[in-house]
């Protein structure tokens, strides 16, 4: 009796990172700047392989940085500056913990270490220039099976806090895996409307080229928070992105029949703003982003007998009129509205109409 107590004590002793479980967990990309996987969860100490995919058509990286660090550690990627390529945007931070070089489309690296033996939530995230304020998740180490409700749940993006098929949680649980694999995410299907992500002239690093119905399309810029150009007669070729080149960009199939002029359209010139993610209504992306602090919606739909767009505007806290610049230059678009009075360019809306009002813009017939 004595020995097997002094066994038992022995054992007690041990580091609990030799009874450690190993976890293999497949991770990719998802359209729109998103990683497939936005969550999941693994037990203190356990050896952890994260096997990691470029699905997409763009670099990208994968740090795993301490608690409460992620935004810090995103801006300390992009201070990197000229050193950014040859650092893979990593910063030389003691609050990355474990990190991935930037990969190529279609190549895969893996990741292995030991996961803390404090449970806490630790950000995962890709620091490519434009990317970090979009694309980040959440390892929950922990030895609970629950992880809180995705609708609720400030680790992830806004955008992945909803139930819809295309941005669908892909929770990894340790205690269902098989053979190094968990439920395959449903594929997304390009079916308009749809978006990618994408480096395109004319844009920030951050742009969003959305697939509309109707042979219409429009580039967001999520970096400067508006819409950039739109075009009509196709969408993207993305063979040279695809192709791996390095400083390739994507190219517009069609004619585009707006491109912004207009400097930020959305109240005074030098407004600060904020791009704070989207969500899908419909499957038709709306853009959630501050101006000045003010919270902003705009989703941007076909007219319905394609002709144009529709941009729908939300400013639920809109306490002041405000002014909705469309630019000196309309080219190829006429500008109507459901509310305010134009002067010249200038649509002036009241507090009130503020709150919700939308953007008539129809090609110009030639």
């Amino acid at each position: 009796m004595q020995y097997w107590k002094g066994l038992l004590c022995l054992l007690a002793l041990l580091p609990l990172r030799l009874f450690a479980q190993d976890i293999t967990i497949p991770m990719g990309v998802m359209p729109g700047l998103q990683f497939d996987l936005v969550r999941f969860r693994v037990p203190p100490g356990a050896r952890v392989k994260i096997v990691f995919t470029n699905t997409d058509d763009m670099n990208h990286n994968l740090l795993i940085v301490k608690p409460g660090t992620r935004e810090q550690v995103v801006s300390e990627a992009l201070q990197l500056g000229e050193k950014g390529p040859e650092m893979n945007y990593t910063p030389a931070s003691a609050n990355v913990l474990w990190s991935l070089p930037v990969i190529a489309p279609q190549q895969s690296k893996t990741l292995e270490f030991t996961a803390p033996e404090t449970p806490n939530i630790y950000p995962f995230v890709c620091t490519y220039p434009g990317h970090g304020t979009l694309m980040y998740g959440a390892m929950y180490v922990t030895a609970d099976t629950a992880l809180p409700a995705l609708a609720t749940d400030v680790n992830i993006p806004p955008q992945r806090r909803q139930d819809d098929i295309s941005l669908e949680e892909k929770d990894v649980d340790h205690n269902n895996m098989h053979h190094g694999h968990s439920t395959a995410l449903h594929p997304y299907k390009p079916v308009p409307p749809y978006l990618y992500r994408v480096f395109i002239e004319d844009a920030s690093p951050a742009a969003i080229a959305v697939c509309l119905p109707m042979q219409l399309a429009y580039c967001w810029d999520a970096s400067l928070c508006k819409l950039r150009f739109a075009w009509h007669g196709g969408f993207l070729d993305n063979s040279d992105l695809w192709k791996g080149k390095g400083d390739a960009l994507a190219k517009v199939v069609g004619v585009k029949f707006f491109r912004d002029s207009a400097g930020y359209p959305l109240g005074a010139p030098g407004a600060k703003v904020s791009y704070k993610g989207y969500r899908l209504i419909d499957r038709f992306p709306e853009f959630h982003y501050t101006v000045n602090g003010l919270h902003v919606y705009e989703r941007i739909q076909p007219k319905a007998d394609g002709s144009g767009l529709i941009r729908s505007f939300r400013i639920p806290g809109a306490a002041q009129p405000l002014v909705f610049h469309a630019g000196d230059e309309l080219q190829g678009t006429t500008f109507e509205s459901t509310a305010g009075t134009w002067k010249g360019n200038d649509l002036r809306l009241t507090a009130a109409q503020a709150k919700a009002f939308s953007i008539i813009m129809t090609i110009k017939a030639h």
